[in-house]
């Protein structure tokens, strides 16, 4: 086994720490974009969301993430929503952010 030379560690070390903040970086710009979004009316606030979503769907939420897509070659804001339906199925819909819209659900009583 050879042991890694000093600079050869210190490069490692750095490329880590450069690889750890972009990481970071990106995950701050996306949540820029997105308060950006709420803040000029692009997209609905999650409480909100989510009462127009229970209105139509009974789900017990697990996880949540909201991304940007091209739809019919249109940037959307898109929540996707995971969480627990009737009978333990996990179900996964995509929310349109503008107006709670419902754009597609998918049920699985398994893994993805």
């Amino acid at each position: 086994m050879t042991i890694l030379t000093s600079p050869l560690r210190r490069t490692l070390v750095v490329l880590s720490l450069v690889a750890l903040s972009t990481g970071a970086a990106f995950a701050a710009s996306d949540h820029v974009r997105a308060r950006q979004a709420l803040a000029s009316g692009e997209i609905m606030a999650l409480d909100k969301i989510l009462a127009v979503v229970a209105a139509k769907q009974s789900i017990q939420v697990l996880e949540i993430e909201l991304d940007d897509e091209f739809i019919a070659g249109e940037k959307r804001w898109i929540y996707e929503i995971k969480g627990l339906a009737s009978e333990s199925k996990v179900i996964k819909l995509k929310v349109d952010a503008r107006n709670g819209e419902i754009l597609s659900s998918k049920t699985s009583s398994g893994r993805w």
